[in-house]
């Protein structure tokens, strides 16, 4: 069924960020400021949304540690070189589907993985997509949950997060002070040497 026929109802006060958000420079910067923005799907009617708790930066070509390092395209990594609000989601180790952002200009390939959630809307549909029977304090930790939660699949890279009604990322206001948003190295990135130190993630401590 489309989206015409069982559109989403959001709240008002949602304001689903634009491009010029995503399209800026700094990726680091846009993995700390997406610390209290609330991602969204919207498939057949159904809204779930969480507010996003944890995040991790990939500085393109330059990062080690990043899928596009040292220009590396490939079917799968292709999506990475998209205007930034593009949806990259890609499995890992066969069974976790890992929504990432786009970020930064057309051809320039930075990313940041969406590591943890705090559920908001539609919290019996996202239970039910996990097997769960209630919300635990570690539901929505891992990138791997999150896609669970929301209904996130690697059939959903390529989208727009801008104009595809499918998955967006909105803003309610909702923000933190600073040291609220702790930095430190990110997780699993062992083989990126160096790189692999670098303070690239970001977990709301409250």
């Amino acid at each position: 069924m489309s989206y015409e026929q069982q559109p989403c109802t959001l709240p008002s006060h949602w304001q689903i960020l634009p491009a010029a958000f995503y399209e800026r420079e700094d990726v680091v910067q846009l993995a700390r400021e997406l610390i209290g923005k609330i991602l969204v799907t919207c498939f057949d009617g159904v809204v779930t949304a969480g507010y996003i708790t944890e995040t991790e930066a990939y500085e393109g070509v330059t990062d080690r540690a990043c899928h596009a390092w040292n220009g590396r395209r490939s079917n799968r990594t292709e999506v990475m070189y998209s205007p930034g609000g593009t949806a990259y989601v890609y499995l890992c180790y066969g069974i976790h589907h890992l929504f990432n952002v786009v970020t930064n200009k057309k051809d320039i390939p930075h990313a940041i993985l969406i590591r943890g959630i705090t559920p908001l809307v539609g919290v019996e549909h996202m239970l039910a997509r996990t097997g769960k029977t209630k919300v635990s304090q570690t539901f929505g930790s891992g990138p791997g949950n999150v896609s669970k939660a929301l209904g996130i699949h690697t059939r959903h890279t390529g989208q727009s997060l801008i104009n595809t009604p499918e998955i967006f990322i909105a803003s309610d206001g909702t923000s933190y002070p600073e040291e609220a948003i702790v930095a430190g190295p990110r997780i699993g990135v062992d083989y990126a040497g160096e790189d692999a130190k670098l303070p690239y993630r970001f977990l709301l401590s409250l």
